[in-house]
């Protein structure tokens, strides 16, 4: 498995993985996925890391690292939309997608890295906790925008 940050010329591969992640999204244009894409290669504090079997992304995750004004100014970070594509569940790829992110955190001076899933699958929390996350550490709040 070859793990390496995305390029642009991934963007139609990991939008179709995606798919994966949430069966109901709406589709994003393509204008508006370059417009963000750019957005997001322009702010050295963003992301996007995926894992390939052969020529095929097969799991992914964001991250964005967050500076701060605690910690001595260590730097926090959080990982988003992971997903692996459904064939290739089960088999280490997302671990191993999951480990290199943490790797590059740490490698930034992240003192730490947090994590929401919103899965209430047990499975899916084990697989978390088997990278290394601790569910007991925090409690996690979300709020959405009403209008969305």
């Amino acid at each position: 498995m070859n793990i390496r940050e995305l390029e642009e010329k991934d963007l139609n591969d990991l939008l179709t993985l995606y798919k994966y992640l949430h069966e109901s999204d709406t589709e994003i244009s393509q204008e508006k996925a370059h417009s963000v894409w750019s957005e997001v290669k322009q702010n050295n504090n963003l992301f996007y890391f995926g894992g390939f079997y052969e020529n095929l992304l097969v799991s992914s995750c964001c991250m964005a690292v967050i500076p701060n004004l605690t910690r001595g100014g260590m730097p926090y970070a959080l990982i988003e939309n992971v997903v692996t594509h459904l064939n290739y569940r089960n088999k280490g790829y997302g671990s191993s997608v999951l480990r290199y992110t943490l790797a590059k955190a740490w490698s930034m001076g992240c003192y730490k890295v947090m994590l929401l899933s919103g899965r209430k699958d047990p499975a899916v929390h084990r697989f978390y906790e088997q990278v290394g996350f601790n569910r007991n550490d925090k409690t996690a709040f979300v709020i959405k925008c009403p209008d969305k």
